[in-house]
């Protein structure tokens, strides 16, 4: 009997003891989700945010409506970099990193150490699988000075997690793809997708399967029309009606043939069927060793479309809700495939675009193209004038123009004289506003003006030149009558979509604070629980994560 009492004298104590604990204890941190199986990382390539919204009521419910409704959507988010072109765009989503630090300073630039102009992905040592490689073709991310969010996720997992990107544009999935990822990018001599001797020695057999079947050759002779009733197209700019073939000279798919592809919605939908294959092919999502895996899909259509024709154009709005469809396609195969609460979707793009010159005049705006060509050629007569007949040499790559310092030291010419002259000329000119100098930058940085911010993050002291040239808003470098481009520090270039869906970890929503692109590899990170790139700067988007800021 004394043993049954103590016994339960003492279970009363801690039962009491017990309660009082849980009374006082601090309630404790909601517990994160579990990582996704999957993370997709979508870039619709020259979107800018202005067309999302423009056309928003015309969407299906499956796409961007879709991401709209169900996920989060950051209606300031920037590409908040100065030269607003695809390789620095893409190269921002997933390092999280300014062109300062990465090193991508535009798509082609001058190559101090040569002299002669370089693409961002161009090497030498690699070449395309199964494909003819041009000496400036795309075949690894060597010049990509730091790692992404793909290079944290496979160190973390002892690379057992999976890592690829396809694209339409070689730069599209390189950059995606990383250091230790894989990429995937459209042949236009073949109308394959293939990838490159850095990342394998041979296709594998999925892809193998995928070429043999030879989708591409599904187009040859048809006609893109506009999908709409004309009365949707009347807000549109531009010829009224379209109809674009796709056919060769020769009468079969050839070279020809797979290049005019690549100025319309066909081959979005080639690169979404391509996802669609590796994720079967890899297994993307359904990983063994149960890690996350990373699919990056760069949509390359609308930016060949919007340079084409304009953002304003009919061609564009419905290349827009072709793409709409396309997406609605793609969610409901992840849906049934990977299963709508295994994975994470952010959709961005690389960067906007200005409305054709034509188009803003007739808005009685102050527009124009600068023809870089005369520009220089003018520059260098009046460095001449100025120095000396062929004493100050410079090559260019707009915005960048590089100085020949050996030859100012031989000449006995101080750089910084130069950089002056050239600068008060320049600034003389119709169409330009701003010229930002090297001596400027290494002595002086920012000045605290948001277009001297964008575009020192743009500048990269070993890549970038010595005089970097500012368009006016709505001038562009360029020469002819038509199309449209990219590539300046206003709004129209920098403001573009971040969405973000996920029900497990995105809290749905329109959130009206700053974001900017280089937000999104910090915030998967997160989401991941792996350590950020290693010169990432963005911040993390708490307000849209389940638990918020306690996560």
């Amino acid at each position: 009997m004394r043993t049954t009492t103590t016994l339960a004298v003492t279970c009363t104590l801690a039962t009491l003891l017990t309660a009082a604990t849980a009374a006082t204890k601090t309630p404790s941190a909601p517990a994160a989700p579990a990582q996704p199986k999957l993370v997709v990382v979508m870039a619709v390539d020259g979107l800018p945010q202005e067309q999302l919204l423009r056309y928003r009521d015309q969407f299906g419910d499956g796409g961007f409506r879709r991401l709209l409704s169900q996920g989060a959507m950051f209606s300031d988010a920037h590409q908040a970099h100065g030269t607003t072109v695809t390789a620095i765009g893409h190269s921002a989503i997933l390092t999280g990193a300014y062109p300062y630090q990465h090193g991508i300073v535009g798509n082609n630039w001058i190559d101090r150490a040569t002299g002669e102009s370089v693409y961002c992905t161009e090497d030498r040592r690699h070449k395309y699988l199964g494909e003819e490689t041009k000496p400036d073709d795309g075949t690894s991310p060597a010049r990509l000075r730091v790692d992404t969010l793909g290079d944290q996720l496979r160190y973390a997992t002892g690379n057992r997690a999976k890592v690829l990107a396809v694209s339409g544009k070689d730069r599209g999935a390189i950059l995606l793809a990383g250091k230790t990822g894989t990429a995937y990018m459209y042949m236009e001599g073949s109308g394959n997708f293939a990838s490159s001797s850095y990342y394998m020695a041979q296709h594998p057999a999925w892809v193998q399967r995928y070429q043999a079947a030879r989708p591409q050759d599904r187009y040859y002779g048809k006609t893109w029309r506009p999908m709409l009733a004309d009365s949707d197209y009347a807000m549109d700019a531009g010829e009224k009606a379209f109809a674009v073939s796709y056919y060769s000279e020769s009468g079969q798919p050839d070279a020809a043939y797979y290049q005019r592809l690549k100025g319309g919605p066909f081959v979005d939908e080639l690169t979404l069927e391509f996802a669609r294959a590796a994720i079967e092919g890899e297994s993307l999502g359904a990983n063994p060793a149960g890690v996350p895996d990373l699919l990056g899909v760069s949509l390359s259509a609308h930016d060949y479309v919007n340079h084409a024709n304009g953002p304003e154009s009919r061609q564009s709005h419905d290349h827009l809700q072709r793409l709409d469809r396309m997406l609605a396609g793609f969610f409901t195969y992840l849906d049934k495939r990977v299963g709508a609460d295994n994975y994470l979707v952010v959709l961005t793009a690389d960067h906007g675009f200005a409305n054709s010159a034509e188009f803003s005049q007739q808005q009685r705006m102050d527009a124009g193209r600068v023809d870089g060509r005369k520009l220089m050629d003018g520059l260098r007569a009046h460095l001449d004038g100025a120095f000396g007949a062929g004493k100050v040499t410079f090559k260019a790559s707009l915005p960048n123009v590089y100085l020949d310092q050996a030859a100012l030291d031989k000449a006995g010419i101080k750089r910084f004289d130069v950089e002056q002259a050239a600068s008060r000329w320049l600034l003389a000119q119709t169409g330009i506003a701003e010229v930002y100098t090297r001596t400027r930058y290494e002595e002086a940085g920012a000045t605290g003006t948001r277009l001297d911010l964008l575009m020192r993050r743009a500048w990269h002291r070993a890549e970038s030149g010595d005089l970097v040239v500012v368009p006016r808003p709505y001038w562009a470098f360029g020469s002819g009558s038509s199309g449209a481009t990219h590539g300046s520090p206003y709004a129209y270039d920098t403001n573009v979509p971040l969405l973000m869906m996920g029900k497990r970890w995105i809290v749905p929503g329109r959130y009206t604070r700053n974001a900017e692109v280089v937000d999104i590899a910090p915030t998967l990170a997160t989401v991941l629980q792996l350590r950020p790139p290693a010169a990432s700067e963005g911040r993390v988007l708490t307000e849209a994560l389940v638990g918020g800021a306690a996560r």
